[in-house]
């Protein structure tokens, strides 16, 4: 027997390859610290902007949730894991929210009110993209380099 491999060989392994959904876990951590840094401005934005009592519990504690959930994926992703599907979409549920609470709640200022709708928008797609794509990916290969 040869130690050559064969055409048949290599054309099976090229469709091995390319029918697996791997997915790049180093651009998904980024989007999870996109993420995460706009809970952190949902945590701020009502110290910086006039708001009421309700305004600064809604957006410290939905800021807070987000930025915990997205640092909780971003963990994952930075040990070649994939992000959890269920965190991802609770971050995008509380995206949601926050999109429309500013239509809820007295924000106290339009400034607020703007930047919590347009920060609930971003992380509810960012979100919802990052549950899909890890929903559809196959487990990143283990690599010698990391544990």
């Amino acid at each position: 027997m040869s130690d050559t491999t064969t055409d048949s060989e290599r054309t099976r392994t090229h469709e091995n390859n390319r029918s697996r959904n791997t997915l790049n876990t180093d651009t998904m951590q980024w989007l999870s610290a996109l993420v995460a840094l706009i809970g952190l401005y949902l945590v701020a934005s009502p110290f910086v902007f006039e708001a009421t009592e309700t305004a600064i519990w809604n957006d410290t504690l939905v800021g807070t949730a987000i930025f915990a959930l997205a640092g909780y994926n971003f963990v994952r992703l930075s040990r070649d894991r994939l992000a959890s599907v269920g965190v991802a979409s609770l971050a995008a549920l509380l995206g949601l929210w926050a999109l429309i609470s500013p239509y809820v709640i007295e924000m106290g200022s339009d400034e607020l009110a703007t930047g919590t709708a347009i920060s609930g928008l971003l992380v509810a797609l960012l979100s919802a993209y990052s549950a899909y794509a890890n929903n559809k990916a196959d487990a990143p290969e283990r690599t010698g380099a990391r544990a």
